[in-house]
């Protein structure tokens, strides 16, 4: 009861902090309350988003159930007569649920016969919940327990909180077993429509649903280290990496590797295309975000072409969409390192120059350790190759391979 009427709080005043003072309790102590409900319920009530709590919109979703069950909550309390500024009592849902039974049934015996639990526990529970309460729920007859006048006004509310708790974890319960037949692959952001990793993406739907029209997959799109996190976290169960290396905790296995380009405005490549120096410093390199994998790809063609002076003269958008950078490669004469593949399905691709062998785009399928999970990567990995023989062939581009590569 103390859990919910905490995060209905948290719920109402948008902040853990905020809701702490509200009720007069330790920030640590709602924040505890918050998580011991999401668990109960399985479903987040917050995302982070830098510096804020933000609720999230399934917790939307059911806190107007959170704000009826605080009602019931504090209806119960005012029926007992008990001072509602106070904090709420830490009265368990399952002890009120067994008061309820124990108040129907008229005995403390059957109930526990039927509950499969010893007499002395029950009795002790419900001795518990009295003294919680500061009042009396039975008094003892020769056929077994009478119910207070008190416990008489409580019973209705303490069954319309137990149906509303029952509505909040039945909804978590279709949605765990929904997830629990869904597989959750997590994959690096695709460059665009004719990439190489939406055609792998699509062949994997469109196979895995013929295959296995019983069990969803699910593919969200983000960055290697954000699918790092949510693969230890279990928020995916594989993941589609755009790095060459499995990490140390996973098992996994590269799919593909295409070779790097650099791209640019066709004049500035062909007149500057021998001088890499001055071509870096000439136009503005659009780049990734630093959380990907291609962008580390760019970060060492950088530091292997130019000396620490070049460096400083080269200047760095960061731009977190290829998409973005693909048309400021295009339309507005800025370079970038990208895929030749993908690039070359372009409708009127820029102007690329391949930086060798060195340099490439790979794709790392990776998942948690076992034998299990091991078997769908492997599946996963089969259909994804299954439009091989329908890709086309990468148009051909100049050869470049710097200094020191």
């Amino acid at each position: 009861m103390a859990t919910i009427a905490l995060v209905d709080a948290v719920l109402r005043e948008g902040g853990v902090r905020r809701a702490a003072t509200l009720c007069g309790r330790a920030p640590s102590s709602v924040s505890a309350a918050v998580k011991r409900f999401e668990q109960a319920i399985s479903m987040p009530l917050f995302r982070r988003e830098e510096t804020a709590l933000v609720v999230t919109l399934e917790a939307r979703a059911r806190a107007v159930d959170v704000e009826e069950a605080t009602g019931k909550i504090t209806a119960i309390l005012e029926g007992v007569e008990r001072e509602t500024t106070a904090p709420v009592p830490p009265i368990g849902l399952v002890a009120l649920d067994r008061f309820v039974r124990i108040a129907r049934s008229g005995s403390i015996r059957a109930t526990a016969k039927a509950l499969g639990l010893g007499q002395p526990q029950l009795t002790r529970q419900m001795a518990d919940l009295e003294r919680h309460l500061g009042t009396r729920l039975f008094e003892r007859s020769h056929g077994g327990v009478l119910c207070t006048p008190t416990a008489e006004r409580i019973i209705p509310l303490s069954e319309a909180l137990l149906d509303i708790w029952a509505r909040l974890t039945h909804a978590s319960a279709d949605r765990f077993r929904r997830d629990v037949a869904t597989w959750r692959l997590g994959a690096v952001m695709p460059l665009g429509p004719e990439s190489e990793i939406a055609r792998m993406l699509a062949a994997l739907t469109a196979n895995w649903h013929r295959a296995r029209p019983r069990q969803p997959l699910f593919i969200s799109s983000t960055t290697a280290d954000e699918l790092l996190v949510g693969l230890r976290s279990r928020r995916f169960d594989v993941a589609l990496l755009d790095v060459a290396e499995i990490p140390a905790d996973c098992d996994g296995r590269l799919v593909s590797q295409t070779p790097l380009v650099l791209a640019g405005p066709a004049s500035a490549l062909s007149e500057l295309g021998g001088n890499l120096p001055r071509l870096l410093a000439a136009c503005p390199i659009a780049v990734p975000s630093v959380r990907s994998g291609l962008r580390r790809e760019a970060a060492r063609f950088l530091d292997d072409t130019l000396d620490e002076a070049e460096r400083r003269r080269i200047t760095l958008v960061e731009v977190d969409s290829i998409p973005v950078i693909i048309n400021l490669v295009r339309q507005h004469g800025y370079l970038s390192v990208l895929p030749q593949s993908s690039l070359a399905r372009v409708h009127r691709p820029p102007a690329m120059i391949r930086l060798g062998p060195a340099y490439r785009q790979s794709l790392t399928l990776v998942w948690p350790r076992g034998a299990f999970a091991a078997e769908i990567g492997e599946l996963m990995i089969s259909m994804m190759k299954m439009s091989a023989e329908t890709r086309s062939p990468a148009e051909s581009v100049p050869d470049h391979r710097p200094p020191n590569a």
